[in-house]
């Protein structure tokens, strides 16, 4: 069960990287939000929409098993990993830059989960 468990972990965090950065490149496909019926044209054309809605509903699902298998500590936390993966994700392909802020707070996020991981037992 505890392999299944960390397997869930890594769903999830894969998931939710996904699912942001495919949000960044539909943002940017779709323009900016202007409430005109063109941009409601644009947001309902858009593919990577339905893949984002498709990978939501996985996300929960994954979540979902983790809350009745695993402890909720960790379980929290990993689903707030994905945000220091999307952001080495957006830094190494998509051009952005990392500030000493930002690192110190995704320092802080691994530091969090390494805790809760460590301290209660899956």
């Amino acid at each position: 069960m505890k392999r299944l468990v960390i397997l869930g972990f890594l769903a999830l965090l894969v998931i939710d990287t996904t699912q942001q950065i495919l949000a960044k490149f539909a943002g940017d496909r779709i323009g900016e939000f202007i409430l005109e019926l063109d941009w409601l044209r644009r947001l309902a054309d858009e593919p990577l929409l339905y893949v984002l809605l498709g990978l939501y509903v996985a996300a929960f699902v994954v979540y979902s098993w983790l809350l009745r298998h695993a402890p909720v500590g960790p379980s929290y936390a990993a689903l707030h990993g994905h945000v220091v993966t999307t952001f080495l994700i957006s830094i190494l392909f998509l051009g952005e830059r990392l500030t000493l802020l930002q690192l110190c707070g995704c320092g802080l996020i691994l530091a969090g989960i390494v805790l809760l991981a460590v301290t209660e037992e899956l």
